[in-house]
Protein backbone atom coordinates (compact mmCIF):
# COMPACT_ATOMS: atom_id res chain seq x y z
CA UNK A 1 0.00 0.00 0.00
CA UNK A 2 2.79 2.40 0.93
CA UNK A 3 4.51 1.52 -2.37
CA UNK A 4 1.33 2.23 -4.37
CA UNK A 5 0.77 5.56 -2.62
CA UNK A 6 4.40 6.53 -3.19
CA UNK A 7 4.08 5.66 -6.86
CA UNK A 8 0.91 7.72 -7.11
CA UNK A 9 2.62 10.67 -5.43
CA UNK A 10 5.59 10.42 -7.79
CA UNK A 11 3.22 10.25 -10.78
CA UNK A 12 1.50 13.40 -9.55
CA UNK A 13 4.80 15.21 -9.20
CA UNK A 14 5.97 14.14 -12.62
CA UNK A 15 2.70 15.13 -14.26
CA UNK A 16 2.95 18.56 -12.64
CA UNK A 17 6.35 19.31 -14.18
CA UNK A 18 5.00 20.36 -17.61
CA UNK A 19 2.58 22.74 -15.89
CA UNK A 20 5.44 24.46 -14.09
CA UNK A 21 7.48 24.83 -17.25
CA UNK A 22 4.42 25.89 -19.26
CA UNK A 23 4.59 29.26 -17.48
CA UNK A 24 6.62 31.26 -20.00
CA UNK A 25 6.51 34.39 -17.87
CA UNK A 26 8.05 32.71 -14.81
CA UNK A 27 10.68 30.87 -16.81
CA UNK A 28 11.80 34.02 -18.62
CA UNK A 29 12.00 35.94 -15.35
CA UNK A 30 14.01 33.17 -13.70
CA UNK A 31 16.43 32.38 -16.52
CA UNK A 32 16.91 35.55 -18.63
CA UNK A 33 17.36 39.31 -18.35
CA UNK A 34 14.48 39.97 -20.74
CA UNK A 35 12.01 42.52 -19.39
CA UNK A 36 8.84 40.78 -18.21
CA UNK A 37 6.05 42.95 -16.83
CA UNK A 38 3.48 41.47 -14.48
CA UNK A 39 -0.11 42.73 -14.22
CA UNK A 40 0.74 44.94 -11.22
CA UNK A 41 3.44 46.97 -12.98
CA UNK A 42 3.03 50.38 -14.70
CA UNK A 43 4.61 49.14 -17.94
CA UNK A 44 1.98 46.38 -18.15
CA UNK A 45 -0.85 48.86 -17.60
CA UNK A 46 0.53 51.38 -20.09
CA UNK A 47 0.99 48.78 -22.81
CA UNK A 48 -2.52 47.41 -22.30
CA UNK A 49 -3.94 50.87 -22.95
CA UNK A 50 -2.23 51.00 -26.34
CA UNK A 51 -4.96 49.31 -28.34
CA UNK A 52 -7.43 50.87 -30.74
CA UNK A 53 -10.27 48.82 -29.25
CA UNK A 54 -11.10 48.61 -25.56
CA UNK A 55 -12.08 44.95 -26.03
CA UNK A 56 -8.42 44.18 -26.75
CA UNK A 57 -7.37 46.12 -23.65
CA UNK A 58 -9.87 44.09 -21.62
CA UNK A 59 -8.07 40.85 -22.46
CA UNK A 60 -5.45 40.26 -19.75
CA UNK A 61 -2.17 38.59 -20.70
CA UNK A 62 -0.39 36.66 -17.99
CA UNK A 63 2.57 38.98 -18.53
CA UNK A 64 3.91 41.34 -21.18
CA UNK A 65 7.37 40.61 -22.57
CA UNK A 66 9.49 43.45 -23.96
CA UNK A 67 12.38 42.00 -26.01
CA UNK A 68 15.10 44.38 -27.19
CA UNK A 69 16.69 42.21 -29.89
CA UNK A 70 15.94 39.38 -32.27
CA UNK A 71 17.98 37.11 -29.99
CA UNK A 72 15.65 37.92 -27.09
CA UNK A 73 12.61 37.22 -29.28
CA UNK A 74 14.23 33.89 -30.15
CA UNK A 75 14.66 33.06 -26.46
CA UNK A 76 10.96 33.76 -25.86
CA UNK A 77 9.84 31.58 -28.75
CA UNK A 78 12.10 28.72 -27.72
CA UNK A 79 10.37 28.62 -24.35
CA UNK A 80 6.93 28.94 -25.93
CA UNK A 81 7.75 26.02 -28.23
CA UNK A 82 8.08 23.74 -25.17
CA UNK A 83 4.57 24.43 -23.85
CA UNK A 84 1.04 24.92 -25.09
CA UNK A 85 0.26 28.46 -23.91
CA UNK A 86 -1.68 30.81 -26.13
CA UNK A 87 0.20 34.02 -26.89
CA UNK A 88 0.11 37.12 -29.04
CA UNK A 89 2.58 39.46 -30.72
CA UNK A 90 1.86 43.18 -30.77
CA UNK A 91 3.25 45.98 -32.91
CA UNK A 92 0.96 49.02 -32.68
CA UNK A 93 -2.19 47.29 -31.43
CA UNK A 94 -4.28 48.84 -34.19
CA UNK A 95 -6.08 45.61 -35.10
CA UNK A 96 -9.40 45.76 -33.22
CA UNK A 97 -9.98 42.03 -33.73
CA UNK A 98 -9.68 40.30 -30.38
CA UNK A 99 -6.71 37.89 -30.13
CA UNK A 100 -5.03 39.10 -33.34
CA UNK A 101 -2.54 41.18 -31.30
CA UNK A 102 -3.99 40.54 -27.86
CA UNK A 103 -4.34 37.54 -25.57
CA UNK A 104 -6.17 36.50 -22.43
CA UNK A 105 -4.25 34.40 -19.92
CA UNK A 106 -1.08 33.88 -21.95
CA UNK A 107 2.04 35.96 -22.62
CA UNK A 108 1.98 39.02 -24.86
CA UNK A 109 5.15 39.84 -26.79
CA UNK A 110 5.33 43.60 -27.26
CA UNK A 111 7.74 44.81 -29.93
CA UNK A 112 7.74 48.41 -28.69
CA UNK A 113 11.47 48.31 -27.83
CA UNK A 114 12.31 47.15 -31.36
CA UNK A 115 11.84 50.71 -32.59
CA UNK A 116 15.07 51.26 -34.49
CA UNK A 117 15.17 53.26 -37.74
CA UNK A 118 18.56 53.01 -39.47
CA UNK A 119 18.82 54.86 -42.79
CA UNK A 120 21.54 54.75 -45.42
CA UNK A 121 21.18 58.32 -46.72
CA UNK A 122 23.02 57.49 -49.93
CA UNK A 123 20.73 54.66 -51.06
CA UNK A 124 17.54 55.25 -49.10
CA UNK A 125 17.62 51.72 -47.73
CA UNK A 126 16.22 51.79 -44.22
CA UNK A 127 16.00 49.17 -41.47
CA UNK A 128 12.77 49.56 -39.51
CA UNK A 129 11.79 47.80 -36.32
CA UNK A 130 8.20 46.58 -35.77
CA UNK A 131 7.91 48.70 -32.61
CA UNK A 132 7.60 51.88 -34.68
CA UNK A 133 4.34 53.64 -35.37
CA UNK A 134 3.94 55.62 -38.57
CA UNK A 135 3.99 59.05 -36.94
CA UNK A 136 7.18 58.24 -35.03
CA UNK A 137 8.78 56.72 -38.12
CA UNK A 138 7.94 59.78 -40.22
CA UNK A 139 9.39 62.03 -37.51
CA UNK A 140 12.65 60.02 -37.43
CA UNK A 141 12.97 60.27 -41.22
CA UNK A 142 11.98 63.94 -41.37
CA UNK A 143 14.70 66.05 -42.94
CA UNK A 144 16.52 63.11 -44.54
CA UNK A 145 14.84 63.51 -47.92
CA UNK A 146 13.46 59.97 -47.69
CA UNK A 147 10.15 58.47 -46.61
CA UNK A 148 8.55 55.10 -46.00
CA UNK A 149 5.47 54.01 -47.94
CA UNK A 150 3.25 53.86 -44.88
CA UNK A 151 -0.44 54.03 -44.12
CA UNK A 152 -2.54 57.10 -43.50
CA UNK A 153 -3.05 57.17 -39.71
CA UNK A 154 0.02 58.04 -37.64
CA UNK A 155 -0.85 55.78 -34.69
CA UNK A 156 -0.72 52.67 -36.90
CA UNK A 157 1.98 50.12 -36.07
CA UNK A 158 4.51 49.20 -38.74
CA UNK A 159 4.32 45.44 -38.16
CA UNK A 160 0.62 44.90 -38.68
CA UNK A 161 0.55 47.35 -41.58
CA UNK A 162 3.25 45.63 -43.64
CA UNK A 163 2.23 42.05 -42.87
CA UNK A 164 -1.28 42.89 -44.09
CA UNK A 165 0.01 44.53 -47.26
CA UNK A 166 -0.42 48.20 -46.39
CA UNK A 167 -2.39 50.73 -48.44
CA UNK A 168 -0.65 54.10 -48.67
CA UNK A 169 -1.20 57.56 -50.07
CA UNK A 170 1.80 56.65 -52.24
CA UNK A 171 0.55 53.25 -53.41
CA UNK A 172 -0.12 54.39 -56.98
CA UNK A 173 3.58 55.26 -57.18
CA UNK A 174 5.13 52.41 -55.23
CA UNK A 175 2.53 49.69 -54.59
CA UNK A 176 1.70 48.31 -51.14
CA UNK A 177 3.79 49.13 -48.09
CA UNK A 178 5.04 45.55 -48.33
CA UNK A 179 6.13 46.18 -51.92
CA UNK A 180 9.01 48.31 -50.63
CA UNK A 181 10.39 45.57 -48.37
CA UNK A 182 13.76 44.24 -49.57
CA UNK A 183 14.35 41.78 -46.74
CA UNK A 184 12.63 40.54 -43.60
CA UNK A 185 14.49 39.41 -40.50
CA UNK A 186 12.24 36.86 -38.85
CA UNK A 187 12.37 34.61 -35.80
CA UNK A 188 10.73 31.25 -36.50
CA UNK A 189 8.71 29.19 -34.04
CA UNK A 190 11.73 27.10 -32.99
CA UNK A 191 13.79 30.20 -32.19
CA UNK A 192 15.80 30.22 -35.42
CA UNK A 193 16.67 33.71 -36.67
CA UNK A 194 16.70 33.94 -40.45
CA UNK A 195 15.98 36.31 -43.32
CA UNK A 196 13.64 36.27 -46.28
CA UNK A 197 14.27 38.10 -49.53
CA UNK A 198 13.90 37.53 -53.25
CA UNK A 199 17.11 35.47 -53.18
CA UNK A 200 16.95 33.81 -49.74
CA UNK A 201 13.81 31.96 -48.62
CA UNK A 202 11.91 33.49 -51.58
CA UNK A 203 8.62 31.69 -50.86
CA UNK A 204 8.64 32.98 -47.29
CA UNK A 205 9.41 36.43 -48.69
CA UNK A 206 6.25 36.32 -50.79
CA UNK A 207 4.15 34.83 -47.98
CA UNK A 208 5.08 37.66 -45.62
CA UNK A 209 3.57 40.18 -48.05
CA UNK A 210 -0.04 39.86 -47.03
CA UNK A 211 0.29 36.70 -44.95
CA UNK A 212 -0.19 38.20 -41.51
CA UNK A 213 1.22 36.61 -38.35
CA UNK A 214 1.41 33.00 -39.54
CA UNK A 215 5.14 32.46 -40.03
CA UNK A 216 7.08 33.90 -37.11
CA UNK A 217 7.95 37.22 -35.50
CA UNK A 218 9.46 39.78 -37.87
CA UNK A 219 12.11 41.79 -36.03
CA UNK A 220 13.36 43.97 -38.88
CA UNK A 221 11.98 45.29 -42.16
CA UNK A 222 14.69 46.34 -44.61
CA UNK A 223 12.89 48.66 -46.99
CA UNK A 224 13.59 50.87 -49.94
CA UNK A 225 12.63 54.37 -48.90
CA UNK A 226 11.62 56.91 -51.53
CA UNK A 227 12.45 60.60 -52.08
CA UNK A 228 10.31 62.90 -49.95
CA UNK A 229 10.01 66.64 -49.47
CA UNK A 230 7.07 68.71 -48.29
CA UNK A 231 3.59 67.45 -49.15
CA UNK A 232 0.16 68.99 -49.58
CA UNK A 233 -2.70 67.55 -47.61
CA UNK A 234 -5.42 67.85 -45.04
CA UNK A 235 -9.18 67.50 -44.76
CA UNK A 236 -12.34 68.80 -46.36
CA UNK A 237 -15.49 68.59 -44.24
CA UNK A 238 -19.03 68.74 -45.66
CA UNK A 239 -22.45 68.66 -44.04
CA UNK A 240 -24.36 65.69 -45.31
CA UNK A 241 -27.33 66.02 -47.64
CA UNK A 242 -28.68 63.74 -50.40
CA UNK A 243 -27.20 66.05 -53.02
CA UNK A 244 -23.83 66.12 -51.26
CA UNK A 245 -23.88 62.32 -51.15
CA UNK A 246 -24.37 62.22 -54.90
CA UNK A 247 -21.68 64.81 -55.70
CA UNK A 248 -19.02 63.31 -53.44
CA UNK A 249 -19.60 59.73 -54.56
CA UNK A 250 -19.47 60.81 -58.19
CA UNK A 251 -16.26 62.75 -57.50
CA UNK A 252 -14.46 59.78 -55.94
CA UNK A 253 -15.71 57.43 -58.67
CA UNK A 254 -14.44 59.79 -61.38
CA UNK A 255 -11.13 60.36 -59.57
CA UNK A 256 -10.52 56.61 -59.39
CA UNK A 257 -11.02 56.23 -63.13
CA UNK A 258 -9.59 59.42 -64.58
CA UNK A 259 -6.80 60.61 -62.30
CA UNK A 260 -3.45 60.05 -64.03
CA UNK A 261 -1.24 61.75 -61.44
CA UNK A 262 0.14 59.02 -59.21
CA UNK A 263 1.19 61.60 -56.63
CA UNK A 264 -2.44 62.43 -55.85
CA UNK A 265 -4.59 60.37 -53.48
CA UNK A 266 -7.90 60.70 -51.65
CA UNK A 267 -9.92 58.91 -48.98
CA UNK A 268 -13.60 59.79 -48.88
CA UNK A 269 -15.39 59.07 -45.58
CA UNK A 270 -18.93 59.53 -44.34
CA UNK A 271 -19.42 59.80 -40.58
CA UNK A 272 -22.53 59.76 -38.41
CA UNK A 273 -23.03 59.66 -34.66
CA UNK A 274 -25.77 60.16 -32.08
CA UNK A 275 -23.62 62.83 -30.40
CA UNK A 276 -25.12 66.15 -31.53
CA UNK A 277 -26.62 64.20 -34.46
CA UNK A 278 -23.45 64.68 -36.51
CA UNK A 279 -23.90 63.52 -40.12
CA UNK A 280 -21.05 64.61 -42.34
CA UNK A 281 -18.42 63.82 -44.93
CA UNK A 282 -14.72 64.06 -44.09
CA UNK A 283 -12.33 63.84 -47.01
CA UNK A 284 -8.58 63.20 -46.76
CA UNK A 285 -6.62 64.68 -49.68
CA UNK A 286 -2.91 64.15 -50.33
CA UNK A 287 -0.40 65.26 -52.92
CA UNK A 288 3.20 64.05 -52.82
CA UNK A 289 4.77 67.45 -53.31
CA UNK A 290 4.18 71.07 -52.31
CA UNK A 291 2.67 72.24 -55.62
CA UNK A 292 -0.55 70.64 -56.80
CA UNK A 293 -1.24 70.81 -60.55
CA UNK A 294 -4.37 72.88 -61.27
CA UNK A 295 -7.58 70.88 -61.34
CA UNK A 296 -6.27 67.83 -59.47
CA UNK A 297 -8.81 68.03 -56.64
CA UNK A 298 -11.39 70.38 -58.19
CA UNK A 299 -14.11 67.72 -58.23
CA UNK A 300 -13.95 67.72 -54.42
CA UNK A 301 -13.19 71.34 -53.51
CA UNK A 302 -15.89 72.66 -55.86
CA UNK A 303 -18.62 70.90 -53.85
CA UNK A 304 -18.26 73.52 -51.12
CA UNK A 305 -16.76 72.23 -47.86
CA UNK A 306 -17.57 73.95 -44.60
CA UNK A 307 -13.99 73.31 -43.42
CA UNK A 308 -10.80 73.16 -45.47
CA UNK A 309 -7.49 72.35 -43.72
CA UNK A 310 -5.46 71.65 -46.87
CA UNK A 311 -1.96 73.09 -46.71
CA UNK A 312 1.68 72.47 -47.48
CA UNK A 313 3.34 70.61 -44.60
CA UNK A 314 5.94 68.00 -43.80
CA UNK A 315 4.98 64.36 -44.11
CA UNK A 316 5.66 63.98 -40.38
CA UNK A 317 3.17 66.77 -39.64
CA UNK A 318 0.58 65.12 -41.88
CA UNK A 319 1.00 61.79 -40.07
CA UNK A 320 0.82 63.35 -36.60
CA UNK A 321 -2.22 65.37 -37.62
CA UNK A 322 -4.24 62.27 -38.52
CA UNK A 323 -4.40 60.70 -35.06
CA UNK A 324 -7.65 62.44 -34.15
CA UNK A 325 -9.46 59.56 -35.87
CA UNK A 326 -8.36 57.11 -33.14
CA UNK A 327 -11.09 57.10 -30.46
CA UNK A 328 -9.48 56.09 -27.18
CA UNK A 329 -11.63 54.03 -24.81
CA UNK A 330 -14.09 52.91 -27.48
CA UNK A 331 -14.93 49.44 -28.71
CA UNK A 332 -13.94 49.38 -32.38
CA UNK A 333 -14.99 47.03 -35.16
CA UNK A 334 -13.60 47.36 -38.68
CA UNK A 335 -14.70 45.47 -41.79
CA UNK A 336 -14.08 45.79 -45.50
CA UNK A 337 -15.19 44.91 -48.98
CA UNK A 338 -13.56 45.31 -52.38
CA UNK A 339 -15.80 46.25 -55.30
CA UNK A 340 -15.26 46.83 -59.01
CA UNK A 341 -15.48 50.49 -59.93
CA UNK A 342 -18.93 51.17 -61.39
CA UNK A 343 -19.17 52.93 -64.72
CA UNK A 344 -20.31 56.53 -64.94
CA UNK A 345 -23.61 55.27 -66.32
CA UNK A 346 -24.50 53.08 -63.35
CA UNK A 347 -22.65 54.78 -60.49
CA UNK A 348 -25.92 56.01 -58.96
CA UNK A 349 -27.45 52.54 -58.90
CA UNK A 350 -24.30 50.95 -57.51
CA UNK A 351 -22.64 53.53 -55.26
CA UNK A 352 -25.42 55.96 -54.33
CA UNK A 353 -28.62 53.88 -54.26
CA UNK A 354 -26.85 50.58 -53.59
CA UNK A 355 -23.71 50.63 -51.45
CA UNK A 356 -24.16 53.95 -49.70
CA UNK A 357 -27.89 53.58 -49.14
CA UNK A 358 -27.34 50.15 -47.62
CA UNK A 359 -24.71 51.57 -45.26
CA UNK A 360 -27.03 54.39 -44.24
CA UNK A 361 -29.86 51.94 -43.57
CA UNK A 362 -27.75 49.65 -41.38
CA UNK A 363 -25.83 52.42 -39.61
CA UNK A 364 -29.10 54.28 -39.03
CA UNK A 365 -30.37 51.30 -37.05
CA UNK A 366 -27.40 51.66 -34.64
CA UNK A 367 -27.93 55.28 -33.64
CA UNK A 368 -29.40 54.40 -30.24
CA UNK A 369 -26.24 52.49 -29.28
CA UNK A 370 -24.38 54.56 -26.63
CA UNK A 371 -21.50 56.55 -28.10
CA UNK A 372 -21.94 55.15 -31.60
CA UNK A 373 -19.73 56.55 -34.35
CA UNK A 374 -20.39 54.88 -37.69
CA UNK A 375 -18.21 55.57 -40.70
CA UNK A 376 -17.57 54.32 -44.21
CA UNK A 377 -14.50 55.07 -46.31
CA UNK A 378 -14.34 54.86 -50.08
CA UNK A 379 -10.73 54.34 -51.11
CA UNK A 380 -9.68 54.34 -54.76
CA UNK A 381 -7.93 51.15 -55.87
CA UNK A 382 -7.07 52.03 -59.47
CA UNK A 383 -5.25 49.67 -61.82
CA UNK A 384 -2.05 51.61 -61.19
CA UNK A 385 -1.77 50.34 -57.58
CA UNK A 386 -1.91 46.72 -58.70
CA UNK A 387 0.59 47.36 -61.50
CA UNK A 388 2.96 49.28 -59.21
CA UNK A 389 2.89 46.39 -56.72
CA UNK A 390 3.57 43.78 -59.42
CA UNK A 391 6.51 45.80 -60.73
CA UNK A 392 8.14 45.45 -57.32
CA UNK A 393 7.69 41.73 -56.90
CA UNK A 394 5.23 39.00 -56.05
CA UNK A 395 2.88 39.20 -53.05
CA UNK A 396 -0.06 37.21 -51.72
CA UNK A 397 -2.63 39.88 -52.63
CA UNK A 398 -1.71 39.46 -56.30
CA UNK A 399 -4.25 41.98 -57.57
CA UNK A 400 -4.60 42.09 -61.34
CA UNK A 401 -4.17 45.31 -63.28
CA UNK A 402 -7.25 44.57 -65.37
CA UNK A 403 -9.77 46.68 -63.49
CA UNK A 404 -10.23 49.75 -61.35
CA UNK A 405 -11.65 48.96 -57.94
CA UNK A 406 -12.56 50.53 -54.63
CA UNK A 407 -11.60 49.28 -51.18
CA UNK A 408 -14.41 50.08 -48.79
CA UNK A 409 -13.73 50.26 -45.08
CA UNK A 410 -16.58 50.35 -42.57
CA UNK A 411 -16.06 51.20 -38.94
CA UNK A 412 -18.34 51.03 -35.91
CA UNK A 413 -17.07 52.53 -32.66
CA UNK A 414 -19.17 52.50 -29.47
CA UNK A 415 -18.75 52.74 -25.71
CA UNK A 416 -20.10 49.58 -24.09
CA UNK A 417 -18.47 46.19 -24.49
CA UNK A 418 -21.86 44.66 -23.75
CA UNK A 419 -22.97 45.91 -27.18
CA UNK A 420 -20.28 43.91 -29.00
CA UNK A 421 -22.53 41.04 -30.10
CA UNK A 422 -25.23 43.43 -31.34
CA UNK A 423 -22.71 45.47 -33.31
CA UNK A 424 -21.01 42.35 -34.65
CA UNK A 425 -24.32 41.50 -36.27
CA UNK A 426 -24.55 45.00 -37.72
CA UNK A 427 -21.02 44.78 -39.10
CA UNK A 428 -21.76 41.45 -40.79
CA UNK A 429 -25.02 42.84 -42.15
CA UNK A 430 -23.12 45.81 -43.59
CA UNK A 431 -20.32 44.05 -45.45
CA UNK A 432 -22.51 41.05 -46.24
CA UNK A 433 -25.02 43.33 -47.94
CA UNK A 434 -22.25 44.88 -50.01
CA UNK A 435 -21.03 41.48 -51.12
CA UNK A 436 -24.49 40.24 -52.05
CA UNK A 437 -25.12 43.33 -54.16
CA UNK A 438 -21.77 43.13 -55.94
CA UNK A 439 -22.32 39.49 -56.89
CA UNK A 440 -25.81 40.32 -58.19
CA UNK A 441 -24.59 43.29 -60.20
CA UNK A 442 -21.81 41.18 -61.68
CA UNK A 443 -24.33 38.50 -62.68
CA UNK A 444 -26.44 41.20 -64.31
CA UNK A 445 -23.46 42.58 -66.21
CA UNK A 446 -23.52 45.90 -64.35
CA UNK A 447 -20.12 45.40 -62.72
CA UNK A 448 -16.98 43.89 -64.17
CA UNK A 449 -16.08 40.32 -63.28
CA UNK A 450 -12.68 40.63 -61.63
CA UNK A 451 -10.65 39.39 -58.68
CA UNK A 452 -11.86 41.02 -55.44
CA UNK A 453 -9.69 40.12 -52.43
CA UNK A 454 -10.50 41.03 -48.85
CA UNK A 455 -7.93 43.60 -47.76
CA UNK A 456 -6.34 42.18 -44.60
CA UNK A 457 -5.62 45.47 -42.84
CA UNK A 458 -9.34 46.29 -42.70
CA UNK A 459 -10.82 42.81 -42.37
CA UNK A 460 -13.32 41.83 -39.68
CA UNK A 461 -12.34 38.58 -38.01
CA UNK A 462 -15.36 36.73 -39.44
CA UNK A 463 -14.44 37.59 -43.04
CA UNK A 464 -12.87 34.85 -45.15
CA UNK A 465 -9.50 36.42 -45.92
CA UNK A 466 -7.84 33.28 -47.27
CA UNK A 467 -10.88 32.11 -49.16
CA UNK A 468 -10.94 35.35 -51.11
CA UNK A 469 -7.30 35.08 -52.25
CA UNK A 470 -6.32 33.19 -55.38
CA UNK A 471 -6.12 29.43 -54.60
CA UNK A 472 -2.47 29.20 -55.62
CA UNK A 473 -1.55 31.99 -53.19
CA UNK A 474 -3.35 30.30 -50.33
CA UNK A 475 -1.59 27.05 -51.21
CA UNK A 476 1.77 28.83 -51.18
CA UNK A 477 1.06 30.30 -47.75
CA UNK A 478 0.01 26.88 -46.41
CA UNK A 479 3.18 25.24 -47.72
CA UNK A 480 5.38 27.95 -46.26
CA UNK A 481 3.62 27.87 -42.88
CA UNK A 482 4.01 24.10 -42.62
CA UNK A 483 7.66 24.37 -43.62
CA UNK A 484 8.76 27.08 -41.18
CA UNK A 485 6.39 26.08 -38.35
CA UNK A 486 5.73 22.33 -38.67
CA UNK A 487 4.22 22.11 -35.17
CA UNK A 488 1.72 24.85 -36.06
CA UNK A 489 2.54 27.12 -33.12
CA UNK A 490 1.53 30.30 -34.96
CA UNK A 491 -1.41 28.64 -36.67
CA UNK A 492 -3.01 27.18 -33.53
CA UNK A 493 -1.90 29.23 -30.53
CA UNK A 494 -2.31 32.84 -31.61
CA UNK A 495 -5.12 34.74 -33.33
CA UNK A 496 -5.49 35.97 -36.90
CA UNK A 497 -6.62 34.43 -40.18
CA UNK A 498 -5.03 31.02 -40.72
CA UNK A 499 -4.23 29.62 -44.18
Amino acid sequence: MWSLRTTSLLSLLVSAIPTVFADTCSELSATTDIQVASPVTPSYTDEQLEYWSSTCSALKPSCIIFPNTAAEVAAVLRILSTNNERFAVKSGGHSPNNYFASVDGGPLISTQNLDHVILDPATGIVDIGPGNRLDGLAKKLQGTGWTFVGGRIGNTGVGGLILGGGLSYMSAQYGWSASSVIEYEIVLANGTITTASSSHNPDLFVALKGGGNNFGVVTNYKCQAHPQGDVYGGNLIFLRSPETDRKILKAVRDFTEYNTDDRAAVIVTAERTNVNLVDSWILFLFYDGPVVPPGTFDNFTSIGPITNTLRVQTYAELMAGSNWVVLKGFVVQIGTETIPLPSAANFEEVLLDGIHAHWRNVSGSTLLVPGIVASIAYQPFPKRIALAAKQRGEDLIDADGDADRMIIEMNYAFLLQSDYELMEGKMMETYGGFRERVLRWQAEGKLQETFLPVFMNYGFYRQDYWGRLKPEKRALAQEVAESVDPQGMFRTRTGGWKP
